[in-house]
């Protein structure tokens, strides 16, 4: 199994094959987004092409991953243009999403909310024959390439929200190339980090509840299996493990497969300009706010499954400054 991490170290950066308990240096290409790049254009599999790039430079991965080391790691994809990197997500592809759903909005499974009827939906039609299409599933839009935090890297409450939560799943990384083909790079670990108690409110709110800073990584997994993969959640509070819970991704555990949620997210033909970087989201199986845990300053988020490499950790940090007005200047 082929699994990268990009990392920095002042101006430089690199690309490393992930070879537990070490990383292995990859010469000629600086960033996983030239890597694919090049990959498109000779017709070969990245996997190879990273083979084929190592060099003889290794580096011990833990002084790395707990951040003990020169080298930092990165976020596993970005663009040298941050607008050019399309951050969104599907929801309700898993039974416990649609649970969660309902238990934060105060209903019970047996009331059929707007959020049921879209999972009912994806039950029924999210999983078509091979060639055909299905029934599409919710999609949110979260940001762009500017919103992305790499493994250790605080995500942030803005000053005008309400709340921060984890939302762990995995996420898919697209590029497409130049005559407009979408090409799935890999996979990794993902914190989609949400504002639930703004959303709670109102379903409605759902939209803005998304736009908050998410977390990818450590590592790039080239060609995981994704049919049912078990994990875990963890948010640890000073020191002590505050709550866990095993989970369990994968087409197996959805209600939409891979196949039609790529399309219905890549159908719109600005969702395919070529050089552009797609992250998206896949859908979470539970939260813990819907187990009723409010997350505050200073807590570790903890999402890692098996087959992805190590587990992804980023602390809940409050924005400091007060909420203030945005004035908008006119230029007439």
């Amino acid at each position: 199994m082929t699994r990268l991490v990009q990392l920095a170290k002042g101006p430089e950066r690199r690309v490393a094959l992930v070879e537990e308990p070490h990383l292995v240096l990859l010469s000629g290409h600086s960033s996983v987004y030239d890597l694919a790049r090049a990959a498109i254009a000779r017709a070969s599999p990245l996997s190879a092409l990273a083979d084929a790039s190592r060099s003889t430079e290794r580096l011990a991965y833990d002084p790395v991953y707990e951040g003990r080391s020169e080298w930092r790691l990165l976020a596993p994809i970005d663009h040298p243009e941050p607008g050019r990197c399309l951050v969104s997500g599907t929801g309700l592809t898993h039974l416990g999403s649609a649970k969660d759903r309902n238990a934060m909005h105060g209903v019970a499974d047996a009331e059929l909310t707007d959020s049921m009827r879209m999972f009912k939906w994806g039950l029924e039609g999210g999983r078509p024959e091979p060639g055909r299409i299905g029934l599409p599933p919710e999609w949110f839009f979260k940001g762009n390439g500017a919103i992305l935090r790499a493994h250790g890297e605080p995500l942030v409450v803005p000053s005008h929200a309400e709340d921060g939560g984890e939302e762990g799943e995995i996420a898919g990384i697209y590029v497409v190339g130049p005559d407009g083909a979408v090409h799935r790079v890999g996979m990794c670990i993902g914190d989609e980090f949400s504002d639930h108690v703004f959303e709670r409110k109102n379903y409605l709110n759902l939209a803005a509840s998304k736009l908050r800073t998410c977390s990818l990584g450590p590592e790039l997994a080239v060609d995981a299996p994704f049919r049912s993969v078990p994990g875990r959640i963890a948010i640890t509070r000073d020191g002590e493990t505050l709550w866990s819970k095993p989970v369990r991704t994968g087409e197996d555990e959805m209600c939409h497969s891979l196949a039609n949620i790529e399309h219905h997210h890549f159908k719109f033909e600005p969702h395919r300009r070529p050089g552009d970087v797609h992250v998206h989201f896949f859908g979470a199986c539970s939260l813990s706010f819907g187990e009723g845990i409010r997350l505050r300053d200073g807590d570790l988020m903890e999402v890692g499954f098996d087959g992805f490499g190590r587990p992804l950790r980023n602390p809940l940090q409050s924005a400091t400054a007060a909420d203030s007005l945005v004035n908008v200047r006119a230029l007439s």
